[in-house]
């Protein structure tokens, strides 16, 4: 995104963004359940063609449905238990915002999609092992630091 926080340049930004700018429009979040399985804590993944996702918002808000087909150019989704008829009676998918809707199974058939995740539950791993080793030595130092100060207004008092 730009930096601006007017309303105005941000809607002339998405307007106009390059397709792979779009990529990132088509983001939403992940259940937590399955976030808890899969180990990571990233919050949001793309989109993609075979998850599973949930309605959040608006008048099919709870249906549930395996994504269809993802567009980048309108940032819309369709999802194959959404289906509406025209007048002549031809049935169509009712596309939905990405915004609107969060992934309750991810579609891991894509090799780079997977080797992304593991990256990402990797990272987390690894990163949940310094924060540990950071911790303990901080909240030492921390003791220290206030034992230290008792120490110091115990000794004011007595100087008075």
């Amino acid at each position: 995104m730009i930096k601006s926080s007017k309303p105005r340049k941000q809607r002339f930004f998405r307007y106009n963004a390059p397709m792979h700018a779009r990529q990132h429009f088509v983001h939403s979040h992940i259940d937590k359940a399955l976030r808890a399985k899969l180990g990571i804590k990233r919050r949001s993944v793309q989109i993609s063609k075979g998850d599973t996702v949930k309605i959040m918002a608006g008048s099919k808000k709870g249906t549930t449905g395996k994504v269809i087909r993802v567009s980048l150019r309108t940032g819309r989704i369709s999802i194959d238990s959404l289906v509406k008829k025209t007048a002549k009676g031809k049935e169509f998918n009712v596309p939905v915002s990405a915004s609107c809707v969060y992934i309750t199974e991810l579609n891991l058939s894509d090799k780079l999609r997977a080797a992304k995740l593991k990256l990402a539950q990797q990272k987390q791993q690894q990163a949940v092992r310094t924060a540990n080793i950071g911790a303990s030595a901080i909240v030492d130092t921390n003791i220290d630091v206030k034992e230290k100060k008792a120490e110091h207004a115990v000794a004011q008092v007595h100087n008075k």
